[in-house]
């Protein structure tokens, strides 16, 4: 994942993209970087390494070594950016996020044809960004170059660019995967991918794009370049599990939403009569809270935390490249309150279950601290298919999926034919996987959201949503 923010202004913008763009920290943790104008010093532009680091933590000099009218900050779980580029177009700074699966065809193609070249890092591996900007550079204007990108692409890429002069292009993705959003006070305009981080710096929402829409952006207004298409396919996992609690989609509220989503499986448990007599329910920290929430309200169970993490010095569990040590990591965090764990029943939401692994680190932990039954909810349906989109399950290979790796187990790769199956719960096959599961991770019951649900508690129009990694329907 990733995400950007920029602003321009008819004055200094440094102070709001740093803050801005650190509001987006939750969407990656590998690189953050910043690019400005001025016409003291025309563009300018820093990376980090915010892999051990925040955001705010490697930029703190900011203020002293950048200024400027317009800027650009990033978050990317992937290339180094903003990168700098001096093109027929002009001077510019450019910062993407999504993810190329045909990157390779479209690099051979352009090395083809234009006789140019592009920088390669160890390995061979282009930027994608630097890729972005070489196709975009082909041609006689942005406008032109960002529509052809969005049409050759096989997968999404959603574009921000800073232009010599200071003012801003915005390029959504072609299906709307992911939000843009540009806000707007006194003295300019700023552009986001999280709505809050925009409102926090005193900028009311203007406008949100459409899928494909380009603007482009001065202090002194909004100039449409390509108009927005029809059709949509925004993320679902935008509020089930990588976006902030405080963001707002399509005019709908992540937490809102993660509430109702509990409520939703508490009726469904309720129906079925699953998971009774319970002490306790609880979220998977932090994400799996809030579905907790609208579940224990619904139900009338008691919400409690039976473990807290610790974050003031650990960072984020997922932060080391190993498995092995993030789970390590993940476990070093969880500190148990014993008087909510000891022989307590006790039914845990999470915002998903992707490989499972640090799942069973926590369900092991807190039999170790004397709870009487650990039950599990995923707040999302099974996730049957790895993102090719936006790269959410991070895995490398479908059969990291705890449900793919299961049902090859269960039934071979003969089984990958029922994979609708295997996700409905009143099916023989569903009721396989869940079982399987839960006597892998030592659950004493497992239970998925189902698409149904996870649809109505977003309430947006489901043509109009991304569901690829629960169903493969693109």
């Amino acid at each position: 994942m990733g995400g950007f923010f920029g602003a321009v202004s008819k004055r200094d913008v440094i102070a709001d993209v740093f803050y801005g763009t650190d509001y987006h920290s939750h969407l990656g943790t590998r690189r953050g970087g910043m690019a400005a104008y001025s016409q003291n010093t025309g563009l300018q532009r820093d990376i980090h390494n915010i892999q051990n680091s925040p955001f705010r933590t490697k930029f703190e000099n900011i203020f002293e070594e950048m200024e400027g009218t317009g800027a650009i900050g990033c978050i990317s779980d992937s290339d180094p950016q903003p990168l700098l580029f001096r093109s027929k177009l002009g001077k510019f700074a450019i910062s993407a996020t999504g993810l190329i699966n045909n990157a390779e065809a479209l690099i051979s193609k352009y090395l083809s044809e234009s006789g140019g070249h592009l920088s390669a890092m160890t390995g061979g591996k282009v930027n994608t960004v630097e890729l972005v900007a070489a196709i975009i550079n082909q041609f006689d204007s942005f406008e032109e170059g960002i529509r052809f990108v969005q049409d050759k692409i096989d997968g999404s890429i959603t574009i921000l660019i800073l232009k010599e002069g200071g003012c801003l292009i915005a390029a959504r993705d072609r299906l709307g995967r992911l939000p843009v959003l540009i806000g707007r006070d006194e003295e300019g305009y700023c552009v986001t991918l999280e709505s809050f981080a925009a409102e926090k710096l005193g900028y009311a929402i203007e406008k949100e794009l459409g899928p494909g829409e380009i603007v482009e952006i001065s202090a002194d207004g909004i100039t449409q370049l390509s108009p927005p298409g029809e059709e949509m396919r925004i993320c679902s996992f935008l509020w089930s599990y990588y976006g902030y609690s405080t963001a707002s989609y399509e005019g709908v509220n992540v937490e809102v939403m993660r509430y109702r989503n509990g409520m939703i499986m508490a009726e469904h448990d309720k129906e079925a009569g699953n998971a009774e007599n319970i002490d306790f329910v609880a979220g998977v920290p932090d994400s799996g809270t809030p579905h907790a929430i609208g579940y224990a309200n619904q139900s009338h169970v008691p919400f409690a935390r039976p473990f807290i993490k610790y974050t003031p010095t650990w960072s984020r569990s997922f932060t080391p490249t190993k498995q092995a040590e993030r789970n390590k990591v993940a476990k070093m965090k969880q500190m148990p309150v014993h008087e909510l764990i000891d022989d307590k029943k006790l039914l845990f939401v999470d915002d998903s279950i992707v490989r499972g692994t640090q799942l069973r680190e926590t369900v092991d932990f807190l039999y170790s601290n004397g709870a009487k039954e650990v039950h599990m909810r995923s707040a999302c349906p099974p996730i049957m298919y790895g993102c090719k989109y936006l790269n959410f399950s991070r895995a490398t290979s479908e059969l990291e999926l705890i449900t793919r790796s299961t049902i090859l187990e269960l039934e071979g790769e003969e089984g990958f034919k029922y994979l609708e199956e295997y996700s409905d719960s009143s099916t023989e096959r569903g009721q396989r996987l869940r079982k399987t599961i839960c006597e892998k991770l030592n659950f004493a019951s497992l239970e998925f959201q189902s698409l149904e649900g996870i649809v109505k508690a977003i309430g947006v129009d489901p043509c109009k949503l991304c569901t690829y990694c629960w169903n493969g329907k693109e």
